[in-house]
């Protein structure tokens, strides 16, 4: 995180209130990033799931489909991992259009923020008028992340809800490769490896050398 003081082309978004405390039973999350593994993929690669975000009273906001923001449901299931960011680290340029928190830069349209729940309002207006596109234009797009630093970060840094969130996000993939292993031996391996390194290929190129593929 850039420790130098907001100059006059940056506004540092402030809390409207003060944050309760982080709630797994109810699903409250203040201010965090927070992650579920998503069915079927998942399965394969444990490390990609869905992600959320939260406001400041810890109600989850993610992208759940084609010009669908769901607000308070997960839409796959119970929040597994999680990461609480500081709104006093959130820097908005106005001359980059970048929020940025914790060296991680999120885009956003507007020239000034005064809160955190205000950049969310308005990237829910936005996002709900986006067609969804699992390459392209995701959950990740709706957190205006960087996909690939974003889906590092939670993997080393995310806190785990409970050890039942560890064994629902990585038992169904050990389940799969040891049924693949057993019937399909070193082949299964094989495809296995060359889907997840095109997967993650895709999205480290859209990323980081043509950036207009992914959106943000």
């Amino acid at each position: 995180m850039d420790s130098e003081a907001a100059d006059d082309s940056e506004f540092i978004l402030r809390g409207t209130s003060t944050l309760g405390p982080i709630d797994p039973r109810r699903a409250r999350f203040p201010c965090c990033i927070v992650w579920t593994p998503l069915p079927l993929l998942s399965w394969f690669i444990p490390f990609i799931g869905h992600v959320g975000i939260c406001r400041e009273d810890g109600v989850i906001l993610d992208f759940a489909g084609p010009n669908f923001v769901c607000v308070d449901h997960f839409t796959f299931g119970a929040v597994a991992r999680y990461i609480q960011l500081n709104r006093e680290e959130c820097r908005l340029s106005s001359s980059s259009s970048q929020i940025a928190t914790h060296g991680h830069y999120m885009e956003h349209e507007l020239d000034r923020i005064m809160s955190w729940d205000d950049a969310l309002r308005k990237s829910t207006q936005e996002f709900q008028h986006r067609s969804y596109n699992l390459f392209t234009c995701n959950c990740h797009s709706f957190d205006k992340w960087n996909v690939v630093n974003l889906a590092v970060w939670l993997f080393l840094k995310g806190k785990w809800v409970n050890k039942r969130a560890v064994v629902k996000s990585f038992l169904p993939f050990a389940v799969v490769l040891g049924i693949g292993l057993l019937f399909g031996g070193p082949r299964f391996f094989i495809y296995l490896v060359v889907f997840s390194t095109v997967l993650v290929s895709w999205f480290l190129i859209g990323t980081y050398c043509f950036r207009t593929l992914i959106q943000l």
